[in-house]
Parts: C-alpha cells; structure tokens; sequence
C-alpha cells in the first residue's frame, strides 16, 4: 500500500480560512521501525509527527526549523518532535515500550502522556527563538495544539490527528489536518465551519475509508469554496551523520573522551531521532581527544 505522505495546503472563504492536510502512513511506520515503538507509543508519536509536519510547512522560510516537545509525568515520559518547512519531519519518545489497556476500545494516548506541558520553539534564524508553552489539554495532542494555537498564537484552529494500528501493530493509516479561522471571519462562515467540524467522522474513521488529505479538507470545508493552493511530500528525515556525532563527541570535553579511551573498548553513540548507530574505535576516540578542547 504505497500510497506517499505528502501535505495539502488549502483555503476556503476568500482566504478567510487555511487548511492544511497530511497523510503520513509511512512517515509514522518508518518512526515506528527505527524506534521499535509499542502501538501506544506509536500512536501518540505518529500524531504529534503529523502535527509537527503540518505546522513545518506553515513556516516561511527553508532553513526554519520547529520543534514540539512535550515533557509529562506519564509512563511514556515525553516526546520530541522536529520539522522543516519543505515536508521534512523526525521524532522520539522517550519510553518507546510503553504498554497500556486499552480505553473505550481505543490506544489510550492521554494516559500514556499524563499530566504535562508543549513546547513549541520555532528557530527562524533570528537572535532568539520564537517558544510558546501551554498545558497539556487532554494528552491526546490533537487538542493540546488546538489549545496552543489559541492561547499562544490567538489563531482559533481545529485539529484532527490521527494513527491506526493494524493487528500486527505496524501502522495501518495515519494523517490528520488544521484548519484555521483568521481575524476577519464572518460569521455565518464560522456557524457553517463549525457545524462541518462537528459532523465530520474521526481522522482515523476517514483514512481508514481511503480519504485523502483533498478529501478530508472538502468534509472539512463542505460548501466554503474550498481551494488547494499547493501540496508537498512530506516524509520521515533524519540529518545525522558520523560527522555531526563526532561534534558531539568533541563537544563533551577531554575529561570524558580520556575515560572512555581508557575504557579501551569501542563506544556505539546512537541518533535520538533515528536510532541510527555510529560506532567508534579507540583510534578514532584518541583522533576526537587531540580535537577537543
């Protein structure tokens, strides 16, 4: 089932409100692969992956960077999540095995997260970062960035996120969408907006029925005069390299680049976004020693 995640980006109402929608089944499974992420763990990684990417593509600019994070007192103990503005997005949790019963049938994603906060820190090239903080709403994501949209940014949005497992726990479908109302909304837009919002089926109940982003925005904005703008590929991107870990070798200072030489024994430094592993012989420790500092 090759079906390409790629992001929609969408306007509706004369521009009085913009959609974005993403299908990132493989994105998710390949998060899933590389982390070995119970079906929990995938899903809530899976959402906040498709949230990430969704709010990558709104940026400007191609070398600005978002990253969301949530730290939380639930057994899954955070997620962190970057995206670039061309359909780039990369991910972790920090408890991949967590294992929960079910609720009402369903993953129970807010039990996995608990009580906690969203970062979101946007590097826009400036000085200083951009951050926006708020409390974690349910844990469930997709209305914890509602929730930061609307106190941090003051942009009334609607988020639907979405990943279903297959009984063999490797990702069955996963996707979601934003739609966002701006200041000068009429009203009878807003009424029809929100009486669409409240009909639509789930995210995962659309996938599941084979909608496409396209598809589900035109539920989503039935009889707005909805309009595609553009669309882009999205996909699961990691920039590691032995290059950049040795930087964080050499970056550790001396102190613990002697310790481990004396170790005598060759260290495996694993990325936190891909799990990729990068192995390094006392040889080339000695070599990172002489470069640091």
């Amino acid at each position: 089932m090759n079906m390409n995640d790629y992001i929609v980006r969408a306007t509706a109402a004369n521009a009085q409100i913009r959609a974005f929608a993403a299908a990132t089944t493989e994105l998710t499974e390949q998060a899933r692969v590389h982390h070995g992420t119970s079906p929990v763990a995938t899903a809530a990684l899976g959402r906040l992956l498709t949230g990430g990417v969704m709010m990558g593509s709104m940026m400007k600019n191609p070398m600005d960077v978002l990253t969301l994070q949530i730290h939380c007192s639930g057994p899954i103990n955070g997620l962190t999540v970057t995206a670039d503005a061309s359909g780039g997005v990369k991910g972790y949790v920090n408890v991949p095995d967590v294992i929960l019963p079910p609720k009402n049938g369903k993953l129970d994603v807010g039990g996995a997260l608990g009580q906690g906060i969203l970062n979101v820190i946007k590097d826009m090239g400036l000085k200083e970062p951009y951050a926006g903080q708020t409390i974690l709403q349910t844990g469930e994501i997709a209305e914890d960035l509602t929730y930061y949209f609307a106190t941090s940014e003051q942009i009334p949005s609607s988020v639907g996120l979405g990943v279903l497992m297959e009984k063999n726990n490797t990702v069955r479908c996963a996707g979601g969408f934003i739609i966002q109302v701006m200041p000068f909304i009429e009203e009878e837009v807003l009424v029809k907006l929100e009486e669409n919002v409240s009909k639509i089926q789930s995210v995962t109940s659309m996938l599941d029925n084979g909608h496409t982003p396209e598809e589900m925005l035109s539920q989503v904005l039935e009889g707005l005069d909805m309009e595609v703008t553009d669309t882009l590929p999205a996909k699961f991107d990691c920039n590691c390299s032995k290059d950049r870990i040795e930087k964080a070798i050499i970056s550790i200072g001396k102190k613990d680049i002697q310790e481990m030489i004396d170790d005598g024994e060759s260290i495996e430094v694993k990325c936190h976004f891909c799990n990729t592993a990068y192995h390094f012989t006392v040889d080339e420790l000695q070599v990172l020693l002489e470069k640091s500092r």
